[in-house]
């Protein structure tokens, strides 16, 4: 018996390798490698369609996004974040010699509290850099109106919210900034990519200048900027998965909707229902392992491994967890109860375009098999 080939939390979704080659045989034709080329210049106007936003700015990566999004709106002192997210959220507060003060997660949202950030803030906060996690949207009119009170910046790290709407539009536009990422993990990637989105061209000139070293022209530098540029392939990539990522979060959907229904009744699995988005984009796929479930967490963590099937505890550990942050004051498990109840009982199980039905339900009947009165 042909042995069950493994399945991963995620997969890339790839386009036909045939429809890469003509892009690949324009760069090789006009020799335009990097420095906002030609496909670089239309991947930006096509995702400010796409998207529904003004203004976007490529990056090589995510990360390099981040931190020039702090260094664009000049942030200093402490910036008021989460715990639970990928640890790029507030290493890039660190690389830029900013404090990150850690502030609880909304039980039902797994977004940063509102309630919390206002506790948290201090004379020294200059900013607030919630995640909108799981692609969920954060209560961005209450996060706003803290903003507006205490005069303070917010940077919206949105790596998990491509195409993400809700009756006010794209959650992209919340905020001073947003930070995407378009690694090989997500919903809309370039291979490796980011970007940032703004509202207003100055801002948008500002950001640019600081991807390129901070240079006005040949001669002028202005800013003591990085190398953040997508290169020319990246972005040729990214036109060409333009063209299939409807198709993609709709595969996505139904893959969620197959879950859900599998899941429903299984005593022990919470499902986090969705915020009344308009648009969602399916990127996770994440369930609560509660304690009458027959098994721990991470017993079925490691009981699906041996199945290969290879699930995530996203977010576990929380970044308050790793030595660089550990002696905050704000990074204390006392302070942050909802974050490490979450991180506790998190599973993110696989789902990706490529995902088969058959491969669904073989993880929906091992979850199941320890979820029976």
């Amino acid at each position: 018996m042909k042995k069950a080939d493994p399945i991963y939390v995620t997969q890339p979704a790839l386009p036909p390798l045939a429809e890469f080659l003509p892009y690949l045989e324009q760069i090789w034709n006009n020799k335009v490698l990097t420095n906002g080329g030609p496909f670089h210049q239309q991947l930006e106007q096509e995702l400010c369609k796409y998207l529904g936003v003004e203004h976007l700015a490529l990056f090589s990566n995510g990360t390099l996004a981040l931190l020039t999004a702090l260094q664009a709106l000049r942030i200093t002192g402490e910036v008021i974040t989460t715990p639970y997210s990928f640890v790029a959220t507030s290493h890039s507060m660190l690389w830029n010699g900013i404090k990150p003060v850690f502030a609880d997660i909304d039980p039902h949202t797994f977004n940063l509290d509102p309630a919390r950030i206002e506790a948290a803030i201090t004379p020294q906060t200059t900013a607030i850099m919630p995640v909108h996690c799981y692609g969920r949207p954060c209560d961005v009119e209450a996060i706003q109106k803290i903003a507006d009170n205490y005069n303070l910046k917010v940077i919206y790290d949105a790596a998990h919210a491509f195409g993400v709407r809700t009756e006010q539009g794209s959650i992209l536009n919340a905020g001073d900034l947003s930070v995407l990422s378009f690694h090989a993990t997500k919903v809309f990637n370039t291979f490796e990519g980011g970007a940032i989105i703004c509202k207003d061209a100055t801002t948008k000139t500002r950001i640019d200048r600081l991807k390129n070293f901070g240079f006005v022209n040949e001669t002028t530098v202005v800013a003591p900027g990085i190398n953040g540029k997508m290169s020319e392939i990246n972005a040729a990539f990214g036109l060409l998965q333009l063209q299939h990522v409807d198709q993609m979060i709709e595969r996505r959907r139904a893959i969620d909707r197959a879950y859900r229904e599998g899941l429903a009744g299984i005593r022990g699995i919470s499902v986090p229902g969705y915020l009344g988005e308009a648009a969602a984009n399916y990127s996770y796929f994440p369930v609560l392992i509660e304690a009458d479930y027959g098994l721990s967490r991470d017993g079925l963590y490691d009981k699906l491994k041996e199945h290969e099937i290879y699930a995530r505890r996203y977010f576990y550990p929380l970044i308050t967890d790793f030595p660089m942050y550990r002696g905050l004051p704000s990074a204390t498990a006392e302070n942050l109860p909802v974050a490490t109840e979450a991180a506790a009982k998190v599973l993110c199980l696989p789902i990706y375009p490529n995902l088969t039905e058959a491969d669904v339900q073989r993880v929906i009947a091992i979850c199941a098999e320890y979820g029976r009165s």
